[in-house]
């Protein structure tokens, strides 16, 4: 509670000219409506949409960082709700337990069947303790991949929603598995026979991400960050102080847009001005076509061809090339 907290304090500090436009909307809205009141409100909203859109065209590294983990930002079940139809959801991994910070089941996309996976955060004090955060144990890592499992089978594409810290390192996760669970889907994901795609859409922590990320096709939100730490971590561990978290975020190429340049990720998404937690279901809107046109260039390979694809794609990342 208290972290997320500090993280809404931090957002608010550049994003002080919007709240201080949406709250003037908002007092104006509630009052009795009139010809010359109702002006000045769409004024206002135009001068809105203007200054979110001056302000997020600029953020540092650091601050999308803020912005991805914002506590109002859309999560996978909202996702979900506003892009899929007749969602199952699928518990347990049949070994020892169900991990609520791993959300997996069936449902339709387009009217397609299809398969969801992605991991969940939660809003409140109760949430977040049952969802741990989104922070998953072995067991939603392998959750997910009895459910993946069940699309290959079934001939289902799989869409995955990433947006975790990290892969939980408590004591129970270590004695239950928890990096022979990632190494496992690693290595089974990349041998998928059904189309695989990805959509970071907050926070892509380390192998806790990577878990449910080796996609044929992998999106990334206009705010999101990916990264193989933390910039706190990285900061700890190189500056000695988490203080210097901003420097490791910029020295990390934790964004969509460094990311895109380095062929980490294919594509990204463009959000609301003013990031997702400023309108979820435009966020929504914004990243169904996205879905929709990975999944259809996808759904033209055949056979081995998908896997020699995927393959190639994740061979290639980290190669460097002689000018």
């Amino acid at each position: 509670m208290l972290a997320s907290a500090l993280v809404s304090s931090d957002v608010s500090q550049f994003e002080e000219p919007i709240l201080q436009l949406r709250r003037r909307i908002d007092e104006l809205s509630a009052l009795e409506a009139e010809p010359a009141r109702q002006a000045e409100i769409d004024e206002l909203r135009q001068k809105l949409t203007k200054v979110s859109h001056e302000i997020y065209s600029k953020l540092t590294p650091w601050q999308k960082t803020l912005v991805a983990r914002h506590p109002q930002r859309p999560y996978t079940l909202d996702f979900i709700a506003a892009l899929f139809e007749d969602f199952t959801e699928v518990h347990g991994d049949r070994k020892f337990a169900d991990d609520a910070a791993v959300v997996a089941g069936f449902a339709r996309f387009k009217g397609q069947p299809c398969v969801v996976i992605g991991h969940q955060k939660g809003r409140n004090t109760k949430e977040k303790i049952l969802r741990n955060f989104g922070q998953p144990r072995p067991e939603g890592f392998r959750k997910a991949l009895r459910v993946m499992k069940l699309a290959e089978k079934f001939k289902l594409p799989i869409f995955s929603f990433v947006d975790t810290q990290g892969a939980y390192p408590g004591v129970g996760a270590e004695e239950r598995g928890q990096a022979e669970a990632i190494a496992v889907n690693l290595r089974e994901m990349a041998a998928l026979k059904t189309p695989f795609i990805v959509a970071v859409i907050g926070e892509g922590g380390s192998g806790g991400a990577l878990a449910l990320g080796v996609g044929d096709r992998v999106l990334m939100l206009e705010h999101a960050v990916y990264s193989v730490i933390s910039a706190e971590g990285c900061a700890a561990i190189l500056w000695k102080s988490a203080s210097a978290a901003p420097e490791a975020a910029a020295a990390m190429k934790i964004t969509a847009q460094d990311l895109k340049k380095l062929a980490i990720i294919d594509e990204i998404v463009p959000e609301p001005p003013g990031g997702a937690h400023s309108d979820p279901q435009a966020a929504a809107d914004l990243l169904a076509p996205y879905l929709e046109r990975a999944l259809k260039d996808v759904q033209k390979l055949k056979g081995s061809a998908l896997i020699d694809e995927r393959y190639k794609k994740f061979r290639k990342m980290g190669v460097f090339e002689k000018v």
